[in-house]
């Protein structure tokens, strides 16, 4: 381990071993006229069954960011959106166990169509303030209080 100390911060680097593989999946804090965000509870079978996340999922080869979120919202939610439609918010980069994780995440404002569970999965609008008493998977959780400052 190395340590330094640059422009009055210390950093430490650390040699860590392999984090697994790296999986680039996309999410949308989808807005609504009300100031909601749409979460989505991961259905029973799946990973982290029963937690609440932004819709969205895995970016397939070959295929942008922006137009894997439009894919997903119109597989898991039957809505339409344009790339256009998405504005880049943040993005999390987490550690499970198995894989890294790497997600950027967008807002969106404007769609096509009323939202719905097409995958069996349970949908609920949220304010702000409700995110944290959600269970969320670990990746979530620090994205909360930037959504926040969206709403």
């Amino acid at each position: 381990m190395e340590e330094w100390e640059e422009g009055g911060c210390r950093s430490v680097a650390r040699q860590s071993g392999p984090a697994g593989p790296l999986v680039l999946v996309v999410a949308c804090a989808l807005i609504d006229p009300d100031g909601r965000v749409l979460v989505a509870q991961r259905p029973e079978g799946r990973s982290m069954a029963g937690l609440w996340e932004f819709p969205g999922g895995k970016v397939q080869p070959g295929e942008t960011p922006e137009a894997a979120l439009v894919r997903e919202l119109a597989e898991e939610l039957g809505i339409d959106t344009g790339e256009s439609c998405l504005a880049p918010l943040t993005f999390a980069s987490h550690a499970y166990e198995d894989f890294h994780l790497l997600m950027p995440v967008f807002a969106c404002r404007t769609w096509e169509g009323r939202p719905r569970g097409c995958e069996g999965q349970a949908l609920k609008w949220v304010r702000g303030a409700e995110l944290p008493s959600l269970p969320m998977p670990p990746a979530d959780i620090p994205l909360i209080p930037l959504i926040q400052d969206w709403l």
